[in-house]
């Protein structure tokens, strides 16, 4: 989605009352807002043109970046239109405790309640038009960028040095052969062969709804699966629980949620991520990853 609404507009500057030379101190507000990612903007774009007053769309611009700024510092990772109702409550117990991060004082319980209905009123807005559904939709059925793939792998570095090697080891051969995590769960030592010449198997067949694909293992998930394999017979698992048991989808799912967060994903795309989110991507030379 481009960042232009209906009207052809790029900022929200541009709406009536809020760019120059009105704005005055608002600069910040504008440009925190134009910031959003294009569908929580468009959300926002449209609820501001719709307030009946130039006065009324100045107010509700100061409340939404006031909440932007204190969701932004509150909840690292948090897109705005996953925010819940717990976190508005939030908002507004600091604001009447502490401040709202921008006014460092409390304030008064009336210019609370205001900002909560300002603040529901946009939520409401962004529901009523499908925003929320649609960054829902986003969050749970788009593939990994290239960029999600790099924090990825860096939360899977993170999980293998806090001592979660079995959930590092499970993600790191996902992102990195995009198969199923049925197929994932019925590796075995079977399925580890070594190439010519000298060295460790770096070799994995996989086995799933398609042919057997062999895949080459990088050496940072060698160094993995040599540590989680150690003395385990021809069929036993490559990847098992930690406390033994054998892996199923769900741990799988898991564990990559797991990965994101500890790789820096934003909080609500690591937990709606699922592993066939994986599968395009990975099927086509994406392996080696870790």
């Amino acid at each position: 989605m481009s960042r232009l609404d209906d009207s052809g507009l790029t900022s929200v500057g541009q709406l009536g009352g809020l760019g120059p030379p009105h704005r005055g101190r608002g600069d910040a507000d504008v440009a925190l807002v134009d910031a959003l990612d294009p569908l929580t903007w468009r959300a926002a774009m449209t609820w501001l043109a719709g307030r009946p007053s130039t006065a009324r769309r100045r107010t509700c611009l100061r409340v939404l970046a006031s909440w932007l700024r204190w969701l932004y510092a509150a909840e690292q990772g948090l897109e705005p239109l996953a925010a819940s109702a717990t976190h508005l409550d939030a908002y507004c117990y600091a604001a009447l405790t502490t401040g709202d991060g921008v006014t460092a004082r409390p304030l008064a319980q009336a210019t609370v309640a205001g900002r909560r209905a300002v603040v529901a009123s946009f939520y409401a807005h962004a529901e009523r038009t499908g925003a929320v559904r649609a960054q829902r939709i986003l969050n749970g059925t788009s593939r990994l960028t290239r960029d999600e793939r790099r924090l990825l792998r860096r939360g899977i570095a993170r999980l293998a040095g806090d001592g979660r090697r079995a959930e590092a080891l499970a993600v790191a051969l996902l992102e990195a052969t995009g198969t199923s995590a049925d197929a994932l769960a019925s590796l075995s030592a079977r399925d580890l062969h070594a190439l010519p010449g000298d060295g460790p198997p770096v070799v994995l067949v996989v086995r799933d709804e398609r042919d057997p694909v062999a895949y080459p293992i990088s050496p940072q998930i060698r160094r993995l699966l040599e540590a989680e394999s150690a003395g385990r017979g021809a069929d036993e698992p490559l990847i098992r629980r930690p406390d033994g048991g054998q892996v199923e989808p769900g741990w799988i799912a898991d564990a990559l949620t797991g990965a994101a967060r500890a790789g820096g994903l934003p909080l609500q795309r690591a937990e709606l991520l699922r592993p066939h989110l994986l599968r395009a991507t990975g099927v086509h030379g994406n392996a080696g990853g870790g």
